[in-house]
């Protein structure tokens, strides 16, 4: 009987340390998210996901493309492009998701912050 109640104890506290080990570790490895735009393959600037923002993208040739930062979400309100693909995008806010814009060549893309998930599965 003694023996039993040991045992269910170390099994109790091997189960809080391992819970207490893993959430550690994931909050050490989620670093807060952030919007990163790059144009033309160079780094534009890096908005945090935690504070609203607008943001217009200004390119060299007078074409842009305007940056909405929202509750933790990030959209392309409005670009200068012809076909729009980028504007009618969904919104973005987990990690590697992103939005591109081809004819500006503006990708708009996720880092840190919570993972995306399974994209596809193929066998």
């Amino acid at each position: 009987m003694k023996k039993d109640i040991l045992l269910i104890a170390g099994i109790l506290a091997a189960a809080v340390c391992s819970g207490l080990l893993l959430e550690g570790y994931r909050r050490s490895t989620t670093r807060e998210p952030v919007a990163v735009v790059t144009v033309n393959g160079g780094e534009y600037g890096r908005y945090p996901l935690d504070q609203n923002r607008e943001e217009r993208i200004e390119l060299p040739d007078g074409s842009y493309n305007i940056m909405v930062i929202e509750d933790g979400t990030v959209d392309v309100s409005d670009a200068s492009c012809p076909d729009r693909i980028c504007v009618n995008h969904k919104k973005i806010s987990k990690r590697n998701e992103s939005i591109i814009c081809l004819p500006n060549r503006v990708v708009v893309q996720i880092e840190n912050g919570e993972d995306a998930g399974l994209d596809a599965v193929v066998n």
